[in-house]
């Protein structure tokens, strides 16, 4: 519970440390490991000077098999150390994943709307998968590394120092190179991959587009220039990808290259030695070894350029998410308040300097159904959007003696229920979309937005599994899917923006009729430009210039003109009741 409560997910050093227990496992086997690793080049030498001493008459071949079949267990337990260690880094690495996932989703369902859209859905896909697969790939490869590189590393230049200090120092001279040559790469190394991907979110953002609108784009005849826009798009993604491969993909040969310029003095000086005119005397077995120790250093060095490389990407990485990477405040369950009055006092709401709606002032009952009207781009869904207290309003909207604005996102949520005029649906079967994780009978709520005998009609029923923004249903029943989901999950206060516009009239009056019911303790803000039952309103808001007019159906009938012609020119003049 202690490590739980002091987890800091905006710290990369904290995913280590509550990943203790594999990392504890990995650092054992890891040990054993690169002993093994070490006593390689010492089997080798011994190899080579009994082979030697064969072909002098001076052993036997018993002694080689010997020498085969320790250097053979010796290989296999290594190899079985190895693949412990990487089990365990790679269960340490699905860990960290999950939990870097989950957190940056319980941080992106609490943000609005409004931040949701402005950083675009490509650009938050990025984000979600790909960016944190790299942080994780790098901590993946550090921890990897660790054991891998660094500690037979350290060994394997001991053990060169150990054979001759002054050669070893001498042919390692060139290693120090190769990561001064990393270090200034590093900035470029980074930047090309900050550009690739901002590429691969600007590119998911397209494609995303590509699918959900190729109807429309077909319809229209504007492929070509969409797919004009596309393409360019995607140039700019390869040209940043191949740029961004090519500077990582450029260090690994260049730390070989300058890492094995140090074998030429081996080849000089350890001749010298093996000789006796040189620093240390030399057998067969000692010059073999320190060579094949030089030849293992180098190699391991440049597994160092691919650690830098994740290292690198997985900083971009998370210097992109690490907004995102906060506790997600603990979700209490939802409590629902009884229903009060709603009360707006001179409410109104500007974006930036660009006055919307002003003016409005009315007090709402439980059981009230308010209607909510307007000419085209007046301001009705910003209206219903207001009680989401996603952006500040002026004057005053209060839901009995608290101000919307004073409650938390989590008691908004309890307090108000939300219809969309663009429903969003999940690709899920219908029962789940209306029921969204509650347990309860998800009839009752079909039938109220007559949908049920639809849904009965339809393959698996309940079951039938809509697709991605209900694309296998119609308009009409995807916005009545989404009432009932509404209604399924009761507010005290509800704002159903639009929910008729794409009924026909008899199915209309049946869900009016319904949802008059529903609503009898319950205050509803109904947003619809039909108006065929606002006589049956208690009061009706009509919105026009940014000014709007508050009364009952037949006040405004005799006050409004732009009202009137509004109902009669779909009523005919008629009273619909």
């Amino acid at each position: 519970m202690k490590r739980e409560k002091a987890f800091r997910p905006d710290r990369i050093g904290t995913y280590f440390r509550v990943e203790w227990l594999p990392l504890a496992l990995v650092t054992l086997s890891g040990l054993i490991y690169n002993i093994g690793l070490l006593a390689t080049p010492w089997f080798e030498g011994r190899l080579a000077q009994c082979l030697a001493d064969i072909l002098g008459g001076n052993a036997t071949a018993g002694k080689m098999a010997v020498l085969v079949l320790a250097y053979i267990l010796v290989t296999l337990g290594v190899q079985a150390a190895r693949f412990i260690k990487r089990f365990y880094v790679r269960r340490f690495a699905n860990n960290i994943n999950r939990r870097m996932k989950g957190i940056l989703y319980a941080n992106l369902v609490r943000r609005s709307r409004a931040s949701l859209e402005q950083e675009g859905a490509g650009e938050l896909m990025t984000k979600a998968i790909s960016d944190v697969d790299d942080c994780v790939e790098g901590m993946r490869k550090f921890t990897t590394e660790v054991f891998d590189t660094g500690v037979a590393l350290v060994g394997y230049a001991v053990m060169l120092l150990v054979y001759d200090w002054r050669l070893a120092i001498l042919s390692l001279l060139f290693t120090p190179v190769s990561y001064v040559c990393a270090a200034w790469m590093k900035r470029n190394v980074q930047r090309a991959g900050a550009a690739y991907k901002k590429a691969a979110g600007a590119l998911s953002t397209a494609t995303l587009d590509r699918a959900q609108n190729a109807v429309t784009y077909r319809i229209y005849g504007c492929e070509s220039a969409r797919e004009g826009q596309y393409e360019h798009t995607l140039d700019t993604y390869e040209k940043t990808a191949v740029r961004s491969n090519v500077w990582q993909s450029a260090l690994p040969p260049l730390y070989l290259a300058v890492s094995e310029a140090g074998v030429l003095f081996i080849l000089w000086f350890g001749a010298k030695n093996v000789l006796g005119s040189g620093w240390r005397a030399w057998d067969i077995a000692a010059f073999t070894t320190f060579l094949s120790c030089f030849t293992k250093l180098t190699v391991k060095s440049s597994k160092v350029a691919k650690l830098f490389n994740s290292v690198q990407k997985a900083e971009v990485s998370w210097k992109r998410i690490q907004s995102l990477m906060k506790s997600p405040e603990t979700l209490e369950p939802l409590a629902v308040p009884s229903a009060v009055d709603v009360t707006l006092e001179n409410l109104s709401f500007a974006y930036g300097d660009q006055p919307v709606f002003s003016g409005l002032s009315l007090t709402a009952h439980p059981g009230d159904i308010i209607g909510v009207t307007g000419p085209v781009a007046c301001g009705k869904s910003t209206f219903g959007r207001v009680f989401l207290c996603e952006a500040p309003y002026g004057g005053s909207a209060k839901f009995g003696k608290t101000e919307f604005s004073a409650l938390t996102p989590r008691q908004i949520a309890a307090t108000v229920g939300y219809l969309g005029h663009d429903p969003e649906l999940s690709a899920d079967t219908i029962q789940n979309n209306v029921l969204c994780g509650s347990n309860q009978d998800a009839k009752p709520y079909l039938a109220a937005a007559a949908l049920d005998h639809e849904v009965l009609a339809m393959e698996a029923g309940l079951d039938t599994v809509i697709g991605s923004s209900g694309t296998r249903l119609s308009g009409g029943q995807a916005q009545r899917l989404a009432l009932a989901r509404t209604l399924a999950h009761p507010r005290p206060v509800l704002v159903l923006d639009d929910p008729f516009s794409a009924l026909d009239r008899n199915t209309e009056d049946t869900v009016f009729a319904n949802l008059q019911e529903y609503a009898k303790d319950k205050v509803v803000f109904l947003i619809s430009h039909r108006l065929y039952h606002f006589p049956q309103m208690q009061k009706v808001i009509f919105m026009e210039d940014g000014k709007t007019t508050v009364g009952t159906h037949g006040e405004l009938m005799a006050s409004v003109p732009v009202y009137r012609q509004l109902y009669e020119s779909q009523t005919g003049g008629q009273t619909h009741e």
